[in-house]
């Protein structure tokens, strides 16, 4: 792409500044239908060291709302956040409905810079391009409006930047060896950001503009921001049809098949928990040593035992290293986003471990039932969070997923009991009964989420919970093989 590139010719100035300022007054005027219209837009700005990357985003909003917009240079991060999977600071970054972001540098400078420095190898090179198209096309069909732009500049005009930069000690801090690196390996990359351009038009189309030309790029980048934005609003948000991989799925039976009479004695089960507790402690520590980040997620019925289970995993683990994410309806914030905004930002540091109690998975259960959402976004969301899982495993994540299972005279007697016994009327609302009203229409929503989503890299594990202390100890024992292996494959990656 870039090989192929024409530089622009000479323009009038004059008529170029009258442009540009009939285009920002446009962009000027657009911004309160963009709140209106709850379009969220993401303009990421890519480009050569020096191509004038700032100053272009400086231009793009010298005259928008700030209240509407934010600058973001996901590039820089604290050692803390990279600890976090690729994709981590570009999903956080992205906007709310009605809000504008622009990145300075994004995932194609991440990706590239890390293959030509010999970071990553070739295998996980493909898997982040794969990841990527994946990122922009789940927006793209999320309702976002993606804008990528590359600024381009010939190597001679490069060394001349980078010599004015530095030839100024007020500048000189502007230029980074890895700046300097690029000028001298500039053949090498661009030969590698052509490729990656080519390889992740997919879903959003790269522009690349003359960076040569300062007054020319503003005028053109302003020209595609409110050209797209005027046709994102005249035809709605746009919503992309269900899209489906073939994920290695595992065989699942259905929830009414499931044996739920196993359970186990009292005092058996009290020595069987505290001895599954220790040797979870004792994992714990060994994953924090070898950095591999671990997720639990609990789904399952009203009143199935979740909370339970959830406290006797987390009681013999160091608090220090361990956060449980309760996940209600969303907050306004979360609900002006993509739905797994709110769950990429929960994600959990390398070495330490979340446990989810309700998931992602309220897309294809509640949002679907309840109608929060319409029928191709939670059919688009099966293979959307297989997605998900798989960048979450490609990580290097323990992912294991749990649907705490009970029969509904199960859940009629612990509802009667809460509702009957004073200290456990806070744990039985109105809803609960709402819900319970439509067993089977969830039971059908669980069998096909099930289904759908027990992949290979990310199974789901049905626990049977008609005896909550039978439940308990299987999930133990689940997590505990799942780190032992994880553990055991790190130990054998080392030689």
């Amino acid at each position: 792409m870039l090989k192929d590139f024409e530089k622009s010719t000479p323009e009038d100035k004059s008529k170029l500044n009258d442009q540009i300022k009939a285009l920002r007054a446009h962009l000027v005027a657009q911004q309160q239908r963009i709140r209106e219209g709850k379009l969220p837009i993401l303009v990421l700005i890519e480009g050569w060291s020096a191509a004038g990357k700032g100053s272009l985003i400086k231009e793009l909003i010298s005259e928008m709302d700030p209240r509407f917009y934010s600058v973001v240079s996901p590039a820089i991060q604290p050692e803390s956040e990279a600890r976090y999977p690729f994709l981590y600071p570009f999903a956080k970054a992205i906007p709310e409905n009605g809000q504008v972001v622009f990145l300075d540098s994004g995932w194609m400078e991440s990706a590239v810079r890390k293959k030509l420095r010999l970071e990553i190898t070739q295998d996980e090179y493909k898997r982040r391009i794969r990841m990527i198209n994946e990122f922009e096309r789940q927006l793209r069909d999320g309702g976002y409006l993606v804008l990528k732009i590359f600024l381009h500049i010939g190597k001679q005009e490069q060394h001349q930047r980078l010599e004015s930069l530095t030839s100024n000690p007020d500048t000189d801090w502007r230029v980074t060896k890895d700046d300097l690196w690029q000028h001298q390996e500039y053949a090498q990359f661009m030969k590698a950001y052509g490729d990656f351009m080519d390889k992740t038009q997919e879903a959003v189309p790269w522009q690349v503009l003359d960076g040569q030309r300062g007054k020319t790029a503003v005028r053109d980048a302003l020209k595609l921001l409110v050209n797209k934005t005027d046709k994102a609003l005249e035809k709605g948000r746009y919503i992309g049809e269900p899209f489906e991989e073939k994920f290695p799925l595992l065989s699942m039976p259905k929830l009414k098949d499931v044996d739920l009479s196993p359970c186990i004695p009292e005092e058996d089960y009290k020595k069987e928990l505290k001895k599954l507790q220790a040797r979870l402690a004792d994992l714990h520590n060994k994953i924090y040593r070898k950095k591999i980040p671990v997720i639990l997620c609990y789904e399952g019925w009203d009143a199935a035992g979740k909370g339970g289970n959830i406290r006797r995993v987390a009681y013999p683990l160091d608090p220090r290293g361990v956060d449980v994410h309760p996940i209600a309806s969303p907050e306004p914030h979360e609900l002006n986003r993509q739905y797994l905004w709110r769950f990429w930002t929960r994600l959990p540091r390398s070495g330490h471990i979340c446990i989810f109690d309700r998931t992602w998975y309220g897309r294809v259960m509640v949002e679907r039932l309840e109608g929060f959402c319409t029928e191709k976004d939670w059919q688009r969301a099966y293979n959307e969070i297989n997605e998900f899982e798989r960048q979450l495993t490609d990580w290097g994540a323990v992912l294991l997923k749990f649907w705490i299972h009970i029969d509904s005279d199960t859940q009629l007697a612990r509802f009667t009991d809460r509702q009957n016994t004073p200290e456990k009327q806070w744990k039985i609302t109105d809803e609960d009964w709402r819900n319970r009203e439509k067993w089977p229409q969830y039971e059908v929503a669980v069998d096909e989420m099930i289904q759908k989503t027990s992949t290979k890299n990310a199974p789901w594990y049905i626990i049977e919970s008609n005896d909550k202390k039978y439940a308990r100890l299987k999930t133990l024992k689940i997590i505990i093989k799942a780190l032992e292996k994880a553990c055991d494959e790190s130990f054998a990656r080392q030689f």
